[in-house]
């Protein structure tokens, strides 16, 4: 622990004493990120100087972002001499986060010519597995966010659209194929199966089967009802939606609202318990998703606080996805859930009951919003 922060004699005693003892890795973390570049750089050498039977064991670097130097402090570890690097998707992590695995990856492999040294990661699921790392834990990306965020490959400058329109190379070092982002031209219908189905999301990297694939059909079908074409952005993210929820014991059946301007809205809920059976309830709030969270908390008789909220389109166009994301409040601890409808009331009530349904599995498979890496 906070090993750039320990005296370099005394971590090269440690270092020793666990190489005798015969450790194939050695890890030396920045563990409150306190440490730059240039100065990780050199330690690690002094240290690998120190300790020369280092040289023969792998020598792994575990580094935080809190002064956004998480990715820059890897790189450095890797120029000279570290094996491995331990990151996390999407950066996440305790505080403000861990190496970001797709950042790390990205510039190693973009940057081999500077680096030198071979990446065992498939790059085309970095796209997908960030989208269902956000999705499981409800952390959003920032759109800026290097390589996943949605601006990634975005061109707003006249200059810039020019350039990539002559020759993409002009402003970009890496292409959206690379990580898994080929803006495939998919189109399902309402007429289309559960084979087309399952074609469709495997071209995308999904892989579903048995139950998992019944549920995504269902919500396909239901989808498909109502907009003319089911595109490649609303398939991905009923796939991310069903591989990444949780099902919990209560369902939301069937929901009712009444809202006006100038009044109060008011909310009916039937919700289902795998065990208790049916319960239904109402309830005003300051607004339809208020009144439906409120009305939520009456059926199941869980209270809980609401602390985020966000809400998002999947697609452009009137009939877009409507994709909710919640943080609630359960006796001092904050768990997400994820809703996903053409309807965003009933986006918000889903994942609202996904919430009370992670808190009463007694947080036991599910994700907390105060997840923490080492």
């Amino acid at each position: 622990m906070d090993a750039t922060r320990t005296e370099i004699g005394y971590l090269s005693e440690i270092v020793a004493a666990a190489v005798e003892a015969g450790a194939d890795v050695v890890n030396i973390p920045d563990t409150v990120g306190y440490t730059t570049p240039a100065e990780f750089a050199a330690f690690l050498k002094e240290l690998q100087e120190r300790v020369p039977e280092l040289k023969s064991r792998i020598l792994s670097v575990h580094c935080h972002d809190d002064l956004g130097l998480a990715v820059a402090n890897s790189l450095a570890g890797v120029q000279v001499g570290a094996d491995q690097v331990e990151v996390a998707v999407n950066g996440i992590g305790e505080r403000a986060g861990n190496s970001s695995l797709e950042e790390v990856v990205m510039a190693l492999v973009t940057r081999k010519d500077h680096y030198d040294v071979e990446v065992g990661v498939e790059t085309r699921q970095l796209a997908n597995t960030s989208r269902l790392v956000s999705n499981v834990t409800g952390y959003d990306l920032p759109p800026n966010k290097a390589v996943v965020g949605r601006n990634a490959f975005l061109h707003e400058s006249g200059i810039h659209q020019d350039g990539v329109l002559k020759d993409r190379r002009t402003f970009e070092i890496m292409t959206p194929k690379d990580i898994g982002l080929e803006g495939t031209n998919i189109y399902l219908g309402k007429h289309s199966g559960r084979h087309a189905l399952k074609d469709a999301l495997e071209e995308l990297g999904y892989t579903l089967e048995g139950e998992t694939l019944r549920r995504a059909f269902v919500r396909f079908k239901e989808i498909a009802d109502h907009k003319r074409t089911v595109t490649a952005a609303d398939l991905e993210a009923i796939a991310a939606d069903e591989v990444g929820s949780f099902e919990g014991k209560f369902v939301l059946e069937s929901f009712r609202v009444v809202a006006a301007t100038g009044r109060q809205s008011r909310a009916a809920v039937t919700i289902s318990h795998a065990e208790h059976g049916t319960f239904e309830a109402e309830a005003e709030g300051e607004g339809p998703v208020d009144a439906v969270f409120r009305a939520i908390d009456a059926a199941t008789g869980i209270m809980g606080r609401l602390t985020d909220f966000r809400i998002d389109a999947v697609t452009g166009g009137k009939d877009a996805l409507g994709e909710v994301r919640v943080s609630v409040e359960f006796e001092g601890q904050e768990y997400a859930g994820r809703g996903l409808s053409q309807d965003v009331v009933e986006a918000a009530a889903r994942a609202y009951v996904r919430t009370v349904n992670v808190y009463t599995a007694g947080k036991a498979g599910a994700t907390r919003v105060s997840t923490a890496a080492p």
